[in-house]
């Protein structure tokens, strides 16, 4: 396996990953995905020897004090292989002078997310409120008021 950085993404490929773990706010619109991509600080990926797309993460980050990891994503297929782990040690090397690491994941309530919490424990990660921190964000479903008149 190798792990890279990758600045150009083939949107069937990107479809392809995505679509795998059924994160279906990405898969509606490839080229939204695939913009989101580009304008990301960081994207890494990991294929194999033949060049197969195996996971992907990717950072936002000011390079200085926070990265945030927008995704990590490893095909199904490959689950439970290192890949995952090898994403997210490669950018926890990657942005080791910034402050503050942080990423969010679905609630330990959902299957999905106890084998989150259970795989981002094995490499030292805290939750917020371990970490005497508090996350907010806004619901996914709002209005677009970029064009609104103030």
């Amino acid at each position: 396996m190798f792990v890279g950085e990758e600045g150009a993404f083939d949107p069937g490929e990107m479809l392809g990953l995505y679509d795998s773990v059924g994160w279906e706010g990405y898969t509606r619109d490839v080229d939204r995905l695939c913009r989101g991509l580009a304008k990301s600080h960081l994207v890494i990926t990991a294929r194999d020897a033949s060049g197969t797309l195996l996971g992907l993460a990717r950072t936002v980050s000011d390079d200085e004090h926070i990265c945030y990891v927008q995704d990590v994503v490893v095909n199904p297929a490959y689950h439970r292989q290192g890949v995952g782990r090898s994403l997210v040690e490669h950018l926890m090397r990657r942005y080791s002078h910034c402050r503050s690491f942080l990423l969010s994941t679905d609630h330990e309530s959902s299957e999905e997310g106890k084998r989150n919490h259970a795989f981002y424990r094995s490499l030292g990660f805290l939750s917020y409120e371990e970490k005497e921190m508090a996350g907010f964000g806004l619901p996914r479903n709002r209005p677009d008021l970029r064009d609104a008149t103030p």
